[in-house]
């Protein structure tokens, strides 16, 4: 089985399938083994970046797929990112080039700004930069495409304000916006704004980022409370009709609503159980009830305010 959904990125109409392999937080074995089972089970998208640390890992296992014959570079579809301490226009082609060494591709499909600040670090806290413009480096992100080392082009953790921002002064579209989205973060605004405009969203943590808390002991930061998306009732009540897991019918919702996903576990059963969405829809009373359930902002898990004090920019929004 492979997914049957797909997004298409402008410019290039490059097909990117709608369930994707997310890689936050995961690292070294136990990656490896995930990212073995996840494409033996399907995954055809996998989602990276430079600050998850692990771009050498995936590039060794597709190697070794690509080595065997059991895949051939345009079979899959790899995203990675700018990191955000990386956010200098001087450096944005020489990053690209270090992530695809990790990777061992001499290109990846889709490039992405990480987050909307150019982060600095200082007193023992970061920061956004205050003398930081992100044309400056929209304009080394489309020379990238221009030199074939990615395909397309796009942002991360963007609002209305900012995609429109990149839109108006632009010579390559961004293809990508991809950003927090679940059941209880159903960013309606956002998703309307960028398919009107041609950009695809893609969702990260679309189970809610069960994890996040753990991310948030690395950084040295509190945890915070967070929601457990797979026992409301709603959400349960779905699962049951379809006699699918509540993380099923979470991930199906968001590809039906146009949008494409990257769950992200290291768990073998897990990492099947979120491919499996593909042999069920949800009616039109299913997805109702769904849309019932947002929490708008209040629903947020990825809040940036807990890892450093970016409210102080003032291009700063959540």
């Amino acid at each position: 089985m492979a997914c049957d959904i797909f997004l298409t990125l402008q410019p290039g109409n490059v097909k990117m399938p709608a369930l994707g392999y997310g890689t936050w937080q995961s690292l070294d074995d136990a990656l490896e083994r995930a990212l073995e089972t996840a494409l033996e089970v399907g995954y055809r998208h996998i989602d990276t970046a430079e600050r998850y640390m692990n771009e050498d890992v995936i590039g060794r296992v597709l190697k070794r797929w690509f080595d065997s014959g059991k895949l051939k570079r345009e079979d899959i579809f790899v995203t990675t990112k700018l990191s955000p301490m990386e956010m200098q226009a001087d450096k944005v082609e020489n990053s690209l080039r270090e992530s695809l060494r990790k990777l061992q591709l001499d290109y990846v499909d889709l490039y992405l700004i990480h987050f909307p600040l150019s982060i600095i670090s200082k007193d023992n806290d970061v920061y956004g930069d205050p003398d930081f413009d992100v044309l400056d480096i929209w304009k080394k992100m489309e020379e990238q495409v221009d030199a074939g080392r990615t395909k397309t082009i796009g942002i991360s953790n963007f609002s209305i304000k900012k995609v429109d921002k990149i839109l108006k002064n632009c010579r390559i579209k961004p293809a990508n916006n991809q950003v927090e989205m679940h059941v209880y973060l159903q960013q309606k605004e956002l998703v309307d704004f960028c398919t009107k405009n041609g950009v695809t969203v893609v969702a990260y943590a679309p189970l809610g980022s069960r994890g996040y808390n753990h991310f948030l002991s690395k950084v040295g930061k509190p945890p915070r409370e967070l929601p457990d998306i797979f026992t409301d009732p709603v959400v349960v009540e779905i699962a049951k009709k379809h006699s699918k897991k509540p993380s099923q019918v979470v991930i199906r919702f968001l590809l039906q609503t146009g949008v494409a996903a990257i769950p992200k576990t290291v768990t073998s059963e897990r990492v099947k159980e979120n491919f499996d969405v593909f042999d069920f829809v949800l009616d039109d009373g299913d997805m109702t009830k769904l849309r019932s359930i947002d929490k708008g902002n209040d629903g947020r898990v990825c809040d940036f305010r807990a890892v450093g004090r970016f409210w102080d920019h003032p291009d700063f929004e959540l």
